[in-house]
């Protein structure tokens, strides 16, 4: 009988024990800090099966988030073009994904944060290593100021989604997306390339 040839297959929990791993770390550890090589350690594989399931690191994390969206599909969009326009643009395009099919996922999110440390650590990782950075990294800015610009601005996303999805606060839970973009967007650009309040 001949041998078989190509990786081993892993059993049917490998997936879920690498994830909840990753979970773990992502959240106790921060995106940057977590290794492949320890969260495969902790679930009693070898590496390779971790980049076998899930391909990069960031893959992994986008999984062990069960995010709806992955924002390195929607990002070039934002950062292309203008850079005046980029806070209209990621507004625009952040109101586009919650007023997607994708909702309901992240408003299971937001929610999940509001009561679960871990969660909101989780959420906190998604938010600034996958989305925020990505943007700010473009922008010629002090990099001493990325941390208050990225924090300055998520208030605004979050602060958005949750007064228009979840708490529903009328005008803006019922407002054109566009009327959102033309009122928030200033303010987010503000953020991202304004000058800073000093002291």
């Amino acid at each position: 009988m001949a041998r078989r040839t190509g990786r081993r297959p892993g059993n049917p929990g490998t997936r879920e024990a690498i994830l909840s791993s990753a979970r773990s770390a992502f959240a106790e550890r921060g995106f940057d800090a977590a290794s492949i090589r320890t969260i495969a350690a902790t679930a009693g594989v070898d590496p390779a099966l971790v980049h076998h399931y899930f391909g990069s690191k960031d893959q992994l994390f986008l999984a062990a988030m069960q995010a709806p969206v992955d924002p390195r599909e929607l990002l070039p969009g934002v950062i292309a073009g203008d850079p005046d326009g980029i806070g209209e643009r990621l507004v625009r395009t952040f109101l586009g994904v919650w007023d997607s099919p994708a909702s309901t996922a992240g408003v299971a999110l937001l929610r999940s944060a509001v009561s679960n440390e871990w969660t909101a650590r989780l959420l906190r990782e998604f938010v600034v290593t996958q989305v925020l950075r990505r943007v700010l990294e473009h922008l010629d800015v002090d990099p001493a100021e990325l941390p208050l610009r990225g924090s300055l601005v998520a208030t605004q996303l979050v602060g958005l989604a949750m007064m228009r999805y979840v708490i529903r606060l009328e005008p803006v839970a019922s407002a054109a997306r566009e009327t959102l973009v033309a009122a928030v967007g200033p303010t987010v650009q503000r953020y991202l390339t304004g000058e800073l309040p000093t002291g």
